[in-house]
């Protein structure tokens, strides 16, 4: 066994051997965590991860194998990690940490939890769960050569919610189905067909052409009059892309001509789209198999990295449709594929159909590898960051562990040495916010909505689930009476799921106490009725993700690095927050700053505010800058944290 032995006092080495502690999530982070923590001195360890072992996992998480693909990573690892230290206690649960069994009192038998997760939705949780055990909360992320470390406790410190984090970009249905000016546009599209074709149908990932569309002031009647559909090859008809599929057999020459053929003279027919831009040019499977050259191919390197011609996307399409069509069929009647992009024909199919539409409107085609990128939201994971970032967590443990939170800090990781020869930068914890929805003595917030059109369904689904990262809520509507909106015991409030709020007496200022029993979490909610909403916005909170917030004049940032030093704390001065990330921010400037959620990010050569893009939506914040995953998704890697 190799332990840490003499470099820490007794009564810690004592604490360490004998507190019980959690951390959640196995993958990039969680593995190097796992290590440092039975070579400190760790014993009694749990730790629960639901993925199981890819091989695109294998190049950075060490304590898997190539015979270990397929296998659970939290059992894996605890088997390899105990290869350090054979006397370790370690637990490991293949299972979501959102899962009911892991409640409140669960969280309550730990002195410790440390996060090592990929998307928001776990981290809500889990920081919720935390402030109802008043249990301290490391959390953690990275993104490629960026880290961030920071620890919360109740009471003491802002909360993983404090701050407001926007949603993932979504782009005008119009934008995605007529008139795409970027790559990105294409490949949101082709996401969108997949779902469409094999997937779970949604309404708002229509992909045909949208006849509303504010730009248009043409008769729909004239227009599909005068539409050129092929006769043979499927015309445009209002039934769902996937039974029009079905109807055809899945023929990939049918789905070619209708998607880049047929659909695209019908968008040249809305005249007024295109006086301004370059209009679409259709391909026609006939024409570009006796014209082309399906060999074609540009750039050098990987084979994921080349560009294929017109041609060689066109027979991409086609085999991946077929592979596509054949999953289908051995799922039996009434499956969906999930897209994955680390599935080689759903990746394949999206790569073919993103860059065929690109190349209609003109725009570069992009390699299978970019494409990947974008789909997936990749920021690419590197196992240095991972290793630093996770002895970076065992070091604010050990301050916890001493009784010294007070001297806990946010630590940043830079890609660059700062003007003070720093790459780790070290930040005051800020105070919990007064207006936080969750860690408030009275969380309370207040949405604005059209009580007359909005579902019962998606107050559960879109604004307390999704919006406020509830697991089951329940809804009692404050009108005297306690009537009950949502229940979250199944089959008691189901028929209410399709009527609007208005129909329950919900109108302008009604009041509803949300209560999450399984996050111990109650939420008060002010109705605002609003019928001038934007369009395709269902909902908005009140003072939600500001625009601006001021910078605090003369802060100053904790000078030392060397993890809180007491001779060298000094208090946050932020009080505001951003409206962006919440997982890291670039520190490189001339003098060192606090942990403001309002802080510029300021370039090396000068006092130049620089906007860090975001990695997900491609839009750029000139607030803190701070890491998150979404790992979306989505269906993300699990050791990184998309820049928001």
């Amino acid at each position: 066994m190799v332990q840490l032995v003499g470099s820490l006092r007794k009564e810690l080495a004592d604490s360490l051997s004998a507190c019980r502690v959690l951390v959640v999530g196995a993958g990039g982070i969680g593995c190097e965590l796992l290590k440092n923590l039975v070579l400190t001195g760790f014993k009694n360890i749990e730790v629960i991860d639901l993925d199981i072992i890819d091989v695109s996992n294998l190049n950075r998480q060490f304590l898997f194998q190539k015979k270990h693909v397929g296998k659970s990573k939290a059992q894996v690892a605890k088997e390899s990690v105990l290869q350090f230290c054979p006397t370790a206690n370690i637990t490991a649960y293949h299972d979501s940490i959102m899962n009911p069994e892991y409640n409140v009192e669960f969280f309550r038998n730990f002195m410790l939890v440390m996060n090592a997760l990929d998307n928001r939705a776990a981290r809500n949780h889990v920081n919720r769960m935390c402030l109802a055990a008043d249990i301290p909360l490391i959390e953690s992320g990275t993104a490629g050569y960026l880290g961030q470390v920071t620890v919360i406790k109740k009471g003491l410190t802002e909360c993983y919610e404090c701050q407001p984090k926007p949603t993932q970009k979504t782009f005008p249905g119009c934008t995605i189905r007529n008139t795409p000016s970027e790559p990105i546009h294409c490949i949101v599209w082709a996401k969108y067909l997949f779902n469409q074709l094999f997937g779970e149908e949604d309404a708002d990932q229509e992909v045909s052409p949208d006849t509303a569309d504010p730009e248009l002031s043409w008769n729909p009647a004239d227009t599909e009059a005068r539409a050129t559909a092929s006769d043979q090859d499927g015309d445009i008809k209002r039934v769902s892309t996937k039974d029009w599929a079905r109807s055809t057999g899945y023929d990939a020459v049918k789905l070619f001509n209708k998607l880049f053929k047929d659909d695209i003279q019908y968008l040249l027919t809305m005249d007024k789209l295109w006086k301004k831009r370059k209009a679409p040019l259709p391909l026609d499977w006939l024409e570009i198999q006796k014209l082309a050259c399906p060999q074609e191919v540009t750039g050098t390197g990987l084979k994921d990295q080349q560009v294929l011609g017109v041609a060689g996307y066109s027979q991409l399409f086609s085999r991946s449709v077929e592979t596509l069509r054949s999953m289908l069929a051995d799922k039996g009647d009434g499956a969906e594929l999930v897209w994955d992009k680390d599935d080689p024909p759903a990746m394949d199919f999206v790569t073919a159909a993103a860059n065929l539409r690109m190349h209609i409107f003109s725009m570069n085609m992009k390699s299978r590898f970019d494409i990947k990128s974008m789909a997936g939201n990749i920021i690419p994971a590197i196992a240095t960051t991972n290793a630093v970032i996770a002895g970076l967590i065992v070091l604010e443990a050990l301050k916890i562990l001493s009784g010294d939170v007070e001297q806990c800090r946010t630590i940043f990781l830079n890609k660059q040495p700062n003007p003070r020869k720093k790459l780790l930068v070290p930040c005051a914890l800020d105070p919990p916010s007064a207006n936080c929805y969750v860690c408030a003595s009275k969380p309370e917030v207040t949405v604005k909505l059209n009580v007359h059109k909005t579902l019962v369904l998606a107050l559960q689904d879109k604004i307390l689930k999704e919006k406020f990262g509830m697991v089951a809520p329940d809804v009692q509507i404050e009108d005297g009476k306690g009537t009950i909106l949502i229940s979250s015991e199944e089959g008691e409030t189901e028929a209410n799921n399709s009527k609007f709020l208005s129909d329950f007496g919900i109108r302008h200022g009604s009041r509803l106490q949300v209560d999450d029993f399984l996050q111990d979490y109650t939420l008060l909610v002010n109705v605002i009725h609003c019928e001038d909403l934007e369009k395709d916005v269902e909902f908005e909170v009140v003072g939600d993700a500001p625009d601006k917030a001021p910078t605090p004049p003369g802060a100053q940032e904790d000078k030392n690095v060397a993890n809180g030093n007491k001779d060298s704390a000094e208090p946050s001065t932020s009080s505001k927050a951003p409206a962006e990330q919440d997982d890291v921010l670039i520190v490189d400037s001339d003098e060192e700053e606090p942990s403001s959620s309002t802080m510029d990010v300021r370039m090396e050569s000068g006092g130049h505010k620089r906007k860090l893009h975001d990695a997900e939506t491609g839009e750029a914040s000139a607030k803190r800058q701070r890491l998150d995953q979404p790992l979306a998704a989505d269906e993300e890697d699990d050791d990184i944290i998309a820049l928001d």
